[in-house]
């Protein structure tokens, strides 16, 4: 099949995906909501901070609470670690992601000059910053094309037959070489919105799945 016929397959598919996913949850997912908000990379980096095990809504409302305090490093700088706490409660972890935040902004100032990095290998440096976070704010921090994966995208990835790997590290890489690149910003934020209302980890619904005749369902014993 040559490429023009893949990229259209590619195109169907996603829009099939975001259609489903809008019909069942049409809000914006927590990081995006915040990105259209404010074009700021140091938002997107502390809000997809905040967001790593916490649901949509929570991320949403303890990010406004604290970018209401202070929305710069510096700012941050002049928050006692409590206060942060009490602004982003409850978000999972959210004593560890308050002392997080804190040395990120610190060393945003002292190694930065206030600004968040726009390359992968410094954000990963900074305290709390896994791949995934890193990817997520250079794609809605600075528009640069990256793959971000997690337990949603690695699982439906592998689930639906696009990729055959046993890690979400092995995935980045293999979506690379079989998704086209337009697709890399919008993925991650778009199949884990399909991971938790469609294509759920346990008993998919596979019976309001508009992709489901593109599936191979691999690891599916059961499902809705």
């Amino acid at each position: 099949m040559d490429k023009e016929n893949i990229d259209m397959q590619w195109d169907k598919l996603f829009f099939s995906i975001e259609q489903a996913v809008r019909k069942e949850a049409p809000v914006l997912p927590s990081v995006s909501a915040i990105a259209e908000e404010s074009n700021d990379p140091f938002r997107v980096l502390i809000s997809t901070l905040i967001s790593l095990r916490t649901k949509d809504a929570v991320t949403i409302a303890a990010s406004r609470r604290l970018f209401a305090l202070a929305d710069t490093p510096q700012k941050i700088l002049g928050l006692t670690q409590e206060r942060i706490e009490r602004a982003i409660f409850p978000a999972g972890f959210y004593r560890t992601k308050a002392a997080n935040i804190l040395r990120i902004s610190q060393l945003l100032m002292d190694r930065h000059a206030g600004m968040v990095p726009s390359n992968r290998e410094d954000l990963l440096a900074l305290p709390g910053v896994g791949v995934k976070t890193a990817n997520l704010t250079l794609n809605l921090g600075y528009s640069i094309d990256a793959i971000c994966v997690d337990t949603h995208v690695h699982r439906i990835a592998n689930r639906m037959g696009w990729i055959d790997t046993k890690t979400p590290e092995q995935s980045e890489k293999a979506l690379e070489l079989v998704m086209p690149q337009r697709f890399w910003i919008p993925l991650n934020e778009l199949l884990v919105s399909f991971g938790q209302r469609i294509c759920t980890p346990v008993s998919p619904r596979c019976s309001i799945c508009p992709v489901v005749a593109q599936c191979d369902r691999r690891g599916v014993e059961r499902s809705r």
